[in-house]
């Protein structure tokens, strides 16, 4: 079998190639990862989550298989936990073995050769167990590799032979050398006498000189042993530890020069694709592990029928922030969001603090987790794949300077167009907030007139209502130009304030809101003249 284009997350080199070559790698930034809220829940480095997203189907579907048996089967996250650490054990041997460029470190080669075989052990005890429940090819195809890795005839014998040298190896306890000292006593020569099976001993000079039993004593030195490395330079430390492991190398060169052979042509190359696997095992640990919490809170968790690109797909039920969700001791309120013919952009207004940032979030949440190829957050999702996800929430940004915040605000929605596609997601979020509703309207009527002549999937959350008297408007000049329809989503109220974080779809009504909230606080007029009168 094929062991060094094997991959738990790509299930043909072609398709790896097409990701790495970037034919399949939609536009999905760190910025935006951070604005969604994913790196915190995800516990894995943003430079390292960036390289999974994928816009192929057949990537996602392979993965979801994947993670679905790792869901089903807490024994594949224990191998996995247990594998990353030796992997970087070897990883580092490596490292400190091109520091030294020894050509000649048998001893380093055996302790690399034991992690690999305790690697191979570790997946095949597991796999071994679960060789009949698991369901993904990814799974099912290493469980192959490894068997027939483990369970090989040669395997086996090497294994054997290499405990046996290492057995032996193993129990050297002490190096005899002879020094040879110069007409000053310093030292000059220094060879190898000896390579023993027992530790010296410290010893009474005086009592050792009056017993004069040297010969019978040979493990007892005349003088006490000092600890090695005490008052030792880092550089001497060095000079003497290579000094004995080139001592005890070269009394087994003849044995272990034939072994490092054998065993860098088979054992090495033959395991060397488990190194290249570390990000795969990180990531799918991590995804797993946020799948996990998601599921014991309750959560529901979907695998996405994943539709075509070209379909701009977008329905789900029962859809939730994940993020949110994780941090909150009380149930998430999900809603039902859908992207039809009737409406590809959505201006959802609503008050503050009623949920829009959290649904404009759980929308790129549920879908950069299907194009990472995990469940989505969501009782039922369908979904098509984006080219690139594009995010405009409230910064602080650094530019606000030069250009004031709503320049930079402008700026930034102007970078947008640079990149969007007809099948990109585009998520506002009070935008253009840093200036009055008239210029902030005309504004964000222009901006939504743009994102419906290119088509692509938008949420625009917004405090601006005047927008809604505005979406006939900006729908005739956009359909008569061949763009997409826009549609409006309502943040609901309970009455006397209260947010019961539904979003509708329905036309706004900017005064409801804002005379509930006054109710609230006891700032509608009748409220005030009691307060007055009762002053």
């Amino acid at each position: 079998m094929d062991f060094q284009n094997f991959s738990l997350i790509y299930p043909s080199e072609e398709s790896r190639r097409r990701h790495d070559s970037g034919e399949t790698a939609p536009d999905i930034d760190l910025f935006t990862l951070q604005e969604l809220g994913l790196l915190e829940a995800f516990s894995l480095k943003s430079q390292d989550l960036s390289d999974f997203f994928t816009t192929d189907p057949e990537v996602m579907r392979y993965r979801l298989a994947t993670f679905d048996d790792m869901m089903n089967h807490a024994e594949l996250t224990d191998m996995l936990n247990r594998l990353v650490p030796v992997l970087n054990d070897i990883m580092e041997l490596r490292r400190l073995e091109a520091d030294n460029s020894d050509p000649n470190d048998y001893l380093s080669s055996i302790t690399e050769i034991e992690l690999y075989v305790s690697s191979v052990q570790v997946l095949h005890d597991t796999l071994t167990k679960v060789r009949d429940q698991v369901k993904s090819p990814a799974f099912q195809s290493l469980t192959a590799l490894v068997t027939e890795l483990a369970e090989s005839d040669y395997y086996r014998e090497l294994n054997q032979k290499l405990n046996e040298l290492t057995q032996r190896v193993r129990e050297i306890k002490s190096v005899t050398i002879g020094v040879n000292l110069d007409a000053q006593l310093r030292p000059s020569e220094a060879g190898v006498l000896s390579i023993n099976a027992e530790s010296f001993k410290s010893g009474d000079v005086l009592d050792k000189i009056l017993r004069l039993n040297f010969k019978n004593d040979a493990y007892t030195c005349i003088a006490n042993l000092v600890p090695f490395g005490k008052k030792q330079s880092e550089n001497q430390k060095m000079a003497l530890s290579l000094a004995f492991n080139s001592a005890i190398n070269e009394v087994y060169r003849s044995s272990l020069r034939s072994w490092k052979k054998i065993v860098q042509t088979y054992v090495l190359e033959k395991t060397e694709f488990l190194l290249n696997l570390m990000p795969e095992f990180e990531f799918l640990v991590r995804g797993t592990q946020m799948l996990k919490r998601l599921r014991e809170k309750g959560c529901p968790l979907s695998i996405p029928d994943i539709r075509p690109m070209q379909e701009r797909a977008f329905r789900t039920t029962q859809l939730y922030n994940p993020c949110v969700a994780l941090k909150i001791d009380y149930d998430v309120v999900p809603n039902d969001v859908t992207f039809d013919e009737n409406a590809v952009i959505y201006v959802l207004t609503g008050p503050n603090r009623g949920g829009k940032s959290v649904i404009t979030c759980a929308i790129g949440l549920a879908q950069v987790m299907m194009q990472l190829g995990m469940y989505v957050p969501a009782l039922q999702a369908s979904i098509s794949p984006v080219d690139g996800i594009y995010t405009h929430f409230p910064t602080g940004a650094e530019d606000t300077i030069d250009k004031g915040r709503l320049g930079e605000e402008c700026a930034r929605l102007g970078e947008i167009f640079d990149c969007v596609t007809a099948h990109g997601l585009v998520l506002l979020d009070e935008s253009l907030s840093s200036t009055g509703s008239f210029e902030a309207s005309y504004i964000a009527a222009e901006v939504l007139s743009g994102l419906a002549h290119i088509g692509c999937r938008c949420l625009f959350s917004t405090h601006l209502h005047e927008l809604a008297a505005e979406i006939e408007e900006l729908n005739r000049k956009s359909l008569a130009s061949g763009g997409v329809a826009i549609d409006t989503l309502v943040a609901g109220m309970e009455g006397e304030g209260r947010r019961s974080f539904l979003i509708k779809r329905a036309k706004p009504d900017g005064k409801s809101y804002a005379r509930d909230i006054a109710q609230s606080y006891g700032l509608t007029y009748e409220s005030i003249l009691r307060r007055i009168e009762g002053n």
